[in-house]
């Protein structure tokens, strides 16, 4: 489990691929204080495990799944990726809860800035878009976001200028594709609704009558 504050960004030294799968070696230095064999460690939001690792560099292997439904199959050597170890039961929450089980690649469609603020505009499937609501949490590429706005094929973040800076958004252009993972939150709500309607007539009562309200 993570936050999605981004703790450093890493470069790739190595890429071997193999059919839809690949050992993935980043080089990195702040989340390697304290890693061990089998550690996670989230790339671009994904959840991968350390297999191998060296005073500035950890090694960790993406099956074909993680491969499918993932940006890390566009990555070449000298790539920026965002880094962050998982969280820790005394930690502070400043993001929200990010599992690193992306749902599926976005792509951005528009970057627009807006005072000091980006605003980033990002392509995803109606099955992704259901799960989201202006000031909601959404994760791109493993970052902790609030979004905007949620249209009918694409929704708005707001990037501040440490952010920009700070993780690979700074390095995408238009037509990068991007990790997304909904709330996991939004994605019960979403399910306990949709099945509550098969069974019985949802209205405010029964919504207040369950604490949505």
């Amino acid at each position: 489990m993570f936050t999605g504050l981004i703790e450093e960004l890493g470069r790739v030294r190595e890429i071997k691929k193999s059919g839809e799968s690949l050992t993935l070696t980043v080089e990195a230095k702040t989340i390697l204080e304290d890693v061990k064999l089998g550690d996670s460690i989230a790339v671009n939001g994904t959840c991968l495990t350390v297999v191998n690792f060296g005073n500035d560099y950890f090694t960790a292997d993406v099956m074909p799944e993680t491969y499918t439904k993932t940006n890390l199959k566009f990555l070449n050597p000298g790539d920026r990726v965002n880094l962050e170890r998982t969280l820790r039961p005394s930690d502070r929450l400043g993001g929200h809860i990010v599992q690193g089980h992306v749902d599926e690649v976005g792509w951005i469609v528009e970057i627009k800035a807006k005072e000091i603020a980006k605003i980033i505009k990002i392509k995803a499937s109606d099955s992704f878009l259901q799960y989201l609501v202006p000031k909601g949490s959404v994760a791109v590429d493993g970052i902790s976001l609030t979004v905007v706005d949620v249209y009918n094929d694409s929704f708005t973040v707001s990037i501040i200028p440490h952010t920009f800076k700070n993780t690979t958004l700074g390095y995408k252009t238009i037509g990068s594709p991007v990790n997304l993972e909904a709330d996991i939150l939004a994605k019960y709500v979403f399910s306990f609704i949709k099945k509550q309607e098969a069974s019985r007539k949802i209205d405010l009562n029964f919504l207040a009558e369950h604490g949505f309200l």
